[in-house]
């Protein structure tokens, strides 16, 4: 095996922790949490997101698994040269994401919030930045002290720092376009003059 085929495959190896560090992140998992749901000790998850233990794959599947991707994403594996992003929806808190990109950057969803009546808004706070656009249905936001309605083909953009809240504002789901960046990354789109 020639050096430099080597080299790539050890700097692959060397990536996947900050990688799971990553997902685990955007995710708002605690070790703890990660731990309980994989089976693999919380020391062992530390380590792995450090790069002082090297990854295996008894280790990466409930990992892949937890995450809902697919293994080759969480280690990196070149690309088979299809463009195309296979669509796996996951649901979390009652919400509906459609992920439209692969991890890394800017991460673009399709998101779809049903009414939950009778449920108050639990404003959060997490690393990054928020992009919005509305599809489909009326988006109420409930940024800090702000409320705000947004109709289909409306758009908002804010510091997820900030307190904030997402959901319908009636009775209907409401659909929406989703880019996030995880440090605070904003999305760069240029604006039409008008």
């Amino acid at each position: 095996m020639s050096a430099a085929r080597y080299i790539g495959k050890k700097d692959g190896l060397t990536a996947v922790g900050p990688r799971l560090r990553d997902l685990r992140r955007r995710r708002g998992l605690t070790l703890a949490a990660l731990a309980e749901q994989t089976g693999i000790n919380e020391s062992t998850l530390s380590r792995l997101e450090g790069g002082s233990r090297k990854p295996t794959l008894e280790m990466l599947l409930p990992l892949a698994e937890v995450y809902a991707v697919p293994l080759d994403e969480l280690v990196g594996a070149p690309r088979t040269g299809d463009p195309r992003i296979h669509l796996k929806p996951v649901v979390r808190d009652g919400m509906t994401y459609v992920p439209l990109s692969r991890p890394g950057g800017v991460q673009a969803h399709k998101l779809l919030i049903p009414p939950r009546p009778g449920t108050e808004p639990q404003l959060s706070t997490h690393e990054g930045f928020e992009w919005v656009y509305v599809l489909a249905g009326r988006l109420r936001l409930l940024l800090g002290e702000e409320r705000v309605i947004l109709k289909p083909g409306e758009a908002a953009e804010f510091n997820t720092h900030v307190p904030h809240w997402l959901g319908p504002d009636d009775d209907r789901t409401v659909e929406l376009l989703i880019l996030f960046g995880t440090q605070g990354e904003r999305a760069h789109l240029k604006a039409r003059t008008t």
